[in-house]
C-alpha cells in the first residue's frame, strides 16, 4: 500500500490555502496599523482611548441625561447612543403602525382604500429620505412664534418645538421608568411567543401578562416618585412667559422632524411588506376558516394575521436594521445622535481611527442585538415542517 505525500492530500492543501489567506489578511492589518501609528506619531497625534476621560469642552444639543461641556467624551458618546436608540424605537414603532395601515389598505377589497395606499407608497417610497427630512424640518421650523403658538389644551406647537405637560422629575428617573416599562413589554412579548408557555392555559397566560404589566407600572411609578424634584408641582404645564414658553416638556423640532421622516418613509416599505405577507396567505386557509363559521374579524385575527406575520417577519428584520442606520441622517438637521456625537468628537479630539472604530462597533452591537431578538421571535413563531420517513 503506497502512502500519498501530505502535500498531495486535498484536505491538507485546502488547510494550507486557508491558512495562507488568513496570514495575508493578518499581515495587511498589521502593516496598516503600524503605518497608521507611524503617521499619527509624525503628526504629533497620540493614539489610544485615554481621551475618552478628557472633558469635551463643547455642548450637546439634545440628550436624555444631563450633559455639560465639562463632561468626558465617553459620557457624550453614551448619550449619543441613547438618542439613537430612542429615535430608532420611536421610528420603528410608528413606521410599523402606519405601514400596517398602508398594507391593509393595499390588500383590502375597497377600491378607494387601495388607491390611497398605492398613491402613498409610490410617492414616499420614491423620494429620498434625506429630501423628505429637509422638507419636514423646513415645515416645522416655519411654524408660528411662541406668542402665536398653535395651542390645543395645554399642548403648544411653535417653530421652536412642541411643548406639552410634563412631570417634575429628574431626567434620570424618567429614563429609568421608560426602561422598566420597555422591559415589561418585552417580557410580555416573550410570554406570548415562547414555546415553554404554550402548554399553559390561556387564562393563566393572560393573568401572568397582567401581573408583569402591573409590576412594570409599579416599578415605573417608584422610579418617578424617587426622582421627583422637591418644591415643584407634580405636573408642570407650559406657559407663555415673555418671548418664550416656560414649564412643561419641550420636544425640539429636529427630533420630531427626523422621527416623522423615518416614519413616513419607512411605512411605505413596511406597507409593501405587509401587503406581501397577506398575499402569501393561501385562499384555502381563509375559506376553511369561513367554513367553520368564524366571523370576518376572527378570520382576520386568528388566521390571516398570524400567518401573514410569519411570512413578513424575516423581511421586516432587514427593514428594521436599515431604519436604525437611517437615524444617522439626523446630523443633517442637528440631531445629536450617535453619529453626530462621534463626528463632533473627531473634530475636537482628532482621534479619528479610535472614534470611527467606536462608531462601527456601536452600530454592529445595536443591529446585531435587534436582529438576534427578532430572529429569536421568528424562530419561535415559525411553523415547523413535518418530515415523512420511509419505512424500511
Amino acid at each position: 500500500m503506497t502512502t500519498i505525500p501530505f502535500w498531495r492530500r486535498k484536505k491538507i492543501r485546502r488547510q494550507l490555502l486557508q491558512g495562507a489567506f488568513l496570514a495575508a489578511i493578518a499581515a495587511i492589518l498589521i502593516i496598516g496599523g503600524v503605518t497608521a501609528q507611524r503617521n499619527l506619531s509624525a503628526q504629533g497625534i497620540s493614539s489610544g482611548f485615554g481621551f475618552l476621560w478628557r472633558a469635551t469642552g463643547w455642548e450637546m444639543g439634545t440628550s436624555l441625561l444631563p450633559t455639560s461641556p465639562g463632561d468626558p467624551y465617553w459620557w457624550f458618546i453614551f448619550n449619543g447612543i441613547l438618542n439613537t436608540l430612542l429615535m430608532g424605537f420611536v421610528g420603528l414603532f410608528c413606521a410599523t403602525l402606519l405601514g400596517l395601515v398602508i398594507g391593509l389598505a393595499r390588500s383590502s377589497k375597497n377600491a378607494p382604500a387601495r388607491l390611497l395606499g398605492t398613491i402613498y407608497t409610490e410617492i414616499f417610497r420614491n423620494i429620498p429620505l434625506i429630501v423628505q427630512l429637509f422638507f419636514w424640518y423646513a415645515v416645522v421650523t416655519q411654524l408660528p412664534s411662541p406668542r402665536n403658538a398653535i395651542q390645543i389644551g395645554h399642548i403648544m406647537l411653535t417653530g421652536r418645538g412642541l411643548h406639552f405637560p410634563g412631570l417634575s422629575v429628574t431626567v434620570l428617573s424618567a429614563v429609568v421608568a421608560i426602561v422598566i416599562m420597555i422591559a415589561a413589554l418585552f417580557v410580555i412579548l416573550w410570554i406570548v411567543v415562547a414555546r415553554r408557555f404554550g402548554r399553559v392555559e390561556a387564562a393563566r397566560r393572560r393573568l401572568l401578562c397582567l401581573g408583569v404589566l402591573m409590576a412594570g407600572i409599579f416599578g415605573a411609578a417608584v422610579a418617578l416618585y424617587w426622582g421627583r424634584i422637591p418644591g415643584t408641582p407634580l405636573i408642570s404645564l407650559p406657559e407663555l412667559r415673555g418671548l418664550n414658553i416656560r414649564g412643561g416638556f419641550q420636544l425640539r423640532p429636529e427630533i420630531y422632524a427626523l422621527a416623522f421622516a423615518i416614519t413616513v418613509y419607512g411605512a411605505a416599505y413596511i406597507g409593501e411588506i405587509v401587503r406581501g405577507g397577506f398575499k402569501s396567505v393561501g385562499r384555502g386557509q381563509v375559506e376553511a376558516a369561513q367554513a367553520l363559521g368564524l366571523s370576518p374579524w376572527r378570520v382576520f385575527s386568528r388566521v390571516r394575521m398570524p400567518l401573514a406575520i410569519r411570512a413578513m417577519l424575516p423581511i421586516l428584520i432587514n427593514q428594521y436594521v436599515w431604519l436604525i442606520k437611517a437615524t444617522t441622517l439626523g446630523i443633517a438637521v442637528g440631531f445629536s445622535d450617535f453619529f453626530m456625537v462621534i463626528a463632533g468628537s473627531i473634530t475636537h479630539s482628532g482621534q479619528t481611527l479610535e472614534l470611527i472604530g467606536i462608531l462601527m462597533a456601536g452600530f454592529l452591537i445595536i443591529n446585531f442585538s435587534l436582529a438576534a431578538v427578532l430572529n429569536r421571535v421568528n424562530r419561535a413563531i415559525a411553523l415547523k415542517g413535518k418530515q415523512i420517513g420511509v419505512a424500511q
